[in-house]
């Protein structure tokens, strides 16, 4: 109501939301299905603080469509007009810098320290009492976008290097997330960010507040603003800590008919020709959504929800196995901002519905069991039936008993058009627990997270993207100019008049060097067993293993290697690669037979993997053995040493040796996976003990093909 008092003789709401640039953003309206993810859309702007909403799909799904089409419902906000005030306020502009963006004129409470000083200045000391005289503007709700390639000082904020070395004082530059206060923050791609990025994000959306604590500066401003993300499950799979921050989490993927294909494209095309015309064309619903929205919102503050309603959601979740409270936490705000939307103060049982639809259900791993003892609460109170008399003398008071009960039952009629405040029953039924299309379960992502496989990222100060600055230990190999110069421009003053004859004065101290960041891949070393008679089947699986794991490699840039050891060596036929054309010419002939040199094969992987890790380009080595763990060839025979002297011990020395190889395995950052392919009943157990000591894992896959032993390392890259 105060906005809308603010807005009269200025502009009109509808006005307003209608003055945009040449490029209008895609009805919201105007989009073919997605009937839930609309509605959670909207749930999400009459309530932004009730945990954002993530859109998962495929390419071109329309993930991004329906974020922007949402962003043109949202009302305009009102805000303080820094350049208004920066007219009256003539002694020194440059000086004058808010930490804050979009600040509310109606809440002093989030005003910063510059703008408290600089109302106190043009006002007067007493400004709080006199808020409807400070200068405000109405402009649209901010909708801002998280790059990819973001780094933490243009996300949370930091120096202003051009203000601090004209002031000789740190002033303060706000990021990303002061610019999405009270608007929307669209996060595209959300799992190729960084991880901290990620972790930056949610940490101040879910305080609604952005605390700096960097550079020498500690200040806080608010954040409240609606998260919207993104993402496709086949470009790489999403944390579950990230999936859970997120009160809603649905799929985009839908399943439409010819038709609705045929409407989308004609949809797109129209828009594309003419957007202004297209959005002209939608105005009426776009209208009328856009005034629920703003109902909605004032109405919001008056809903309420009874202790049973909460019980009954709390009761949905510990049927459904969610984890963590913060399920029915979100439901309960889902179901409120549903109740407001639909225009009533008090929560029914259809909002109870929308909100375990949307929160509860694609949080649940288990289906209830048939003999559930949780019961629902009763819909509402039923008084126990009257009692029967067998008195003849109350013959004449059965017609009024029968009037009666005729009157009670067309109550009971209008009543049960009426929505109750809790549903009947729970939704999550185990008899017949069907999940909507468009729900994407949080057990389903989990189980597509190992399928992408977990990848390292490597930190160093030559290559990669740079992420942050830090101290140098030692000599700076790449500089970071942008935090050098903002750790010397609160001392320029100082500086210049020492050396009046310099512009910029950099010190030795003030030098900050760049982390750098890049992914790495992991490297496969298949060290198998040629001798013996199984030995062609060994390497036959190996070689079809090695040619799986290629395909796949270069996307999560991996490398194979293959060192088959026979006779008294190892070689290295085939050097880490990804390429699949020279994998195959070297793996055209093998020869098998002969003695087993495991201690040498052990050797020459780790040798392998040293090299490979130095690079820089590979974050972890796993080495693969397809073998019994029975060697009998000593170390020094394989390096052309003298020959062992055979004695009674001989067999306890070679086992002992192959053990002590592989217990530098850990130090060096090598893991080690052994596949014992003999059958159980004449497997020596040396096998595990190898893998023990090296703490690796041991398996025992007696008919192992090359799917099994791809399948193995894969897990193998995942679970280290």
């Amino acid at each position: 109501m105060i906005l809308e008092q603010k807005l009269k003789g200025k502009e009109d709401i509808k006005d307003l939301m209608q003055k945009k640039d040449s490029f209008r953003a895609f009805p919201l309206a105007a989009i073919t299905g997605h009937s839930l993810l609309k509605l959670s859309l909207l749930l999400a702007a009459v309530d932004p603080s009730l945990g954002g909403v993530i859109i998962a799909g495929g390419r071109g799904t329309g993930k991004s469509v329906l974020a922007r089409g949402l962003h043109s419902l949202i009302p305009p906000i009102e805000i303080i007009d820094n350049e208004l005030m920066l007219e009256k306020f003539i002694d020194n502009k440059s000086s004058f810098r808010p930490i804050s963006r979009n600040l509310d004129p109606t809440k002093p409470e989030e005003w910063d320290k510059n703008i408290n000083q600089l109302l106190a200045k043009t006002i007067g000391i007493d400004y709080l009492n006199q808020i409807e005289s400070i200068p405000s503007k109405v402009v649209q709700a901010p909708f801002i976008q998280v790059p990819i390639g973001i780094t933490e000082d243009r996300l949370v904020g930091s120096i202003d290097v051009s203000a601090s070395l004209n002031t000789g004082e740190q002033v303060f530059q706000p990021g990303v997330l002061a610019e999405a206060h009270r608007g929307v923050l669209y996060v595209d791609d959300i799992n190729l960010l960084d991880d901290g990025i990620v972790n930056l994000i949610l940490e101040a959306t879910g305080r609604e507040q952005n605390n700096i604590e960097r550079d020498g500066l500690s200040l806080s401003h608010p954040c409240r603003s609606l998260l919207i993300a993104t993402y496709n499950p086949e470009e790489g799979a999403l944390r579950d800590h990230v999936l859970d921050r997120f009160a809603i989490v649905l799929s985009a993927n839908q399943s439409i008919d010819n038709d609705q294909r045929v409407e989308i494209t004609k949809s797109v095309l129209s828009h594309a020709e003419n957007n202004i015309k297209f959005s002209e064309k939608w105005s009426e619903e776009s209208d009328n959504l856009s005034t629920q929205l703003i109902l909605a919102r004032q109405w919001l503050k008056d809903v309420k929800i009874t202790k049973e309603q909460i019980t009954y959601l709390v009761n949905e979740a510990l049927r459904g196995g969610v984890e963590g409270h913060r399920s029915e936490l979100f439901a309960v705000k889902v179901a409120k901002a549903n109740a407001a939307l639909r225009g009533d103060e008090n929560v029914n049982s259809d909002d109870l519905k929308v909100a375990v639809r949307l929160v509860i259900l694609p949080r649940a791993t288990q289906i209830p069991p048939q003999d559930d003892d949780i019961q629902p609460p009763p819909p509402e109170d039923q008084s126990p039936p009257p009692p029967q008399s067998n008195n003849e003398d109350s013959e004449p008071e059965s017609n009024e008993n029968q009037d009666n009960q005729e009157e009670e039952q067309e109550n009971s009629d209008e009543e049960e058009d009426s929505t109750p405040d809790i549903p009947e029953e729970f939704i999550l039924d185990p008899e017949s627990c069907m999940v909507d299309p468009d729900l994407l379960l949080f057990s389903s992502a989990k189980s597509k997270a190992g399928n992408s496989g977990s990848r390292s990222v490597i930190l160093s100060q030559s290559r990669g993207r740079y992420v942050r600055p830090l101290i140098p230990r030692g000599k700076v190999k790449r500089i970071a100019v942008d935090a050098t110069l903002r750790a010397a421009a609160p001392y320029q003053k100082s500086r210049r008049l020492k050396n009046p004859n310099k512009t910029i004065i950099i010190e030795e101290n003030d030098f900050r060097a760049k982390l750098l960041q890049k992914k790495a891949g992991a490297l496969v070393i298949f060290l198998v067993d040629a001798s013996g008679s199984m030995a062609l089947n060994r390497m036959q699986s190996a070689k079809g293993a090695v040619i799986r794991l290629l395909t796949e490699a270069y996307e999560n840039r991996d490398e194979v290697a293959l060192i088959p050891f026979r006779g008294n060596q190892a070689e290295v036929l085939l050097p880490p690669t990804r390429s699949i054309t020279a994998a195959k010419r070297r793996l055209e002939t093998m020869p098998c037979g002969g003695g087993s040199p495991l201690a040498h094969g052990l050797t020459q992987s780790a040798k392998v993997a040293k090299n490979a890790l130095s690079t820089g380009d590979i974050g972890q080595v796993i080495v693969v053995g397809i073998t019994d763990g029975r060697g009998n060839v000593p170390l020094g025979t394989s390096l052309g040493q003298a020959d062992v002297k055979e004695n009674e011990n001989e067999n306890v020395n070679l086992k002992q040796e192959v053990l002590d190889i592989a217990a530098k395995y850990p130090m060096l950052g090598i893991k080690l996976l052994i596949i014992d392919t003999e059958r159980k009943f004449i497997a020596s157990g040396f096998g595990k003990e190898l893998a023990e000591a090296a703490q690796g894992k041991y398996v025992q896959l007696p008919k192992a093909n090359d799917k099994t032993i791809a399948a193995m390392a894969l897990n193998a890259i995942n679970e280290f």
